[in-house]
């Protein structure tokens, strides 16, 4: 096929004629929702999908280049865990009404960022827990709820969510996280299109490897 134009981040619809996937980051409007460029979502409004996510607690949703998100799929930030350390879990603070301060961050079971890789497929209706890594390549299977860590170029399913293979052997997997295709320009990345989808993994290995040694 050719490329008449250059790929644009900036674009919301990026398949012509359908309104449903679109490129999140010139979406968003949030500061503490950083998003890589080229990364979709099937669907529209990604913003509303993530949730619970209150200024107070300074927690960042932070996804990098080239993901592609299923309908369905949310985000669950730090705001929707409870004080756990006293007789009450209930959130006074946030209530109208209520005399109650909000809780110190160390009564607080805060986990933290949540941090999504580059080039990660998390399918339909997947839950994203708070505080979650999801690691570069990574693939998460539909209906999945992650509550913990997800390494590279891994397959992780189920609820709660556990890898269930590698997708590629030690050295692939090396050799791809050091030569970061999603860092490079969209010019390379057009000249790189036909090896990063081939599915010889040995040709894959060689290909890379002379690449990282020029």
């Amino acid at each position: 096929m050719t490329q008449v134009t250059k790929p644009d981040p900036d674009t919301i619809f990026p398949v012509p004629d359908i309104k449903t996937v679109t490129y999140i980051r010139p979406t968003i409007k949030n500061p503490n929702i950083i998003v890589g460029d080229f990364t979709y979502f099937a669907d529209v409004d990604f913003e509303k999908h993530v949730t619970h996510h209150y200024e107070f607690n300074g927690d960042k949703l932070i996804i990098g280049k080239f993901c592609q998100i299923g309908a369905g799929v949310e985000f669950v930030m730090n705001g929707a865990n409870h004080q756990m350390n006293a007789v009450s879990t209930f959130p006074f603070y946030i209530m109208e009404g209520f005399k109650q301060d909000i809780p110190d961050r160390k009564d607080m079971p805060l986990k933290g960022n949540t941090v999504i890789g580059n080039d990660v497929w998390i399918g339909q209706n997947v839950t994203v827990l708070p505080g979650v890594h999801i690691g570069d390549g990574a693939i998460i299977g539909a209906n999945s709820v992650v509550g913990s860590d997800v390494e590279p170029y891994t397959i992780a399913v189920g609820n709660p969510a556990k890898i269930v293979r590698r997708r590629f052997d030690d050295r692939l997997t090396a050799l791809l996280l050091k030569f970061k295709w999603w860092d490079r320009s969209i010019d390379e990345i057009n000249e790189l299109i036909p090896l990063l989808s081939n599915g010889d993994l040995r040709k894959v290995t060689e290909e890379i490897q002379k690449l990282l040694d020029k």
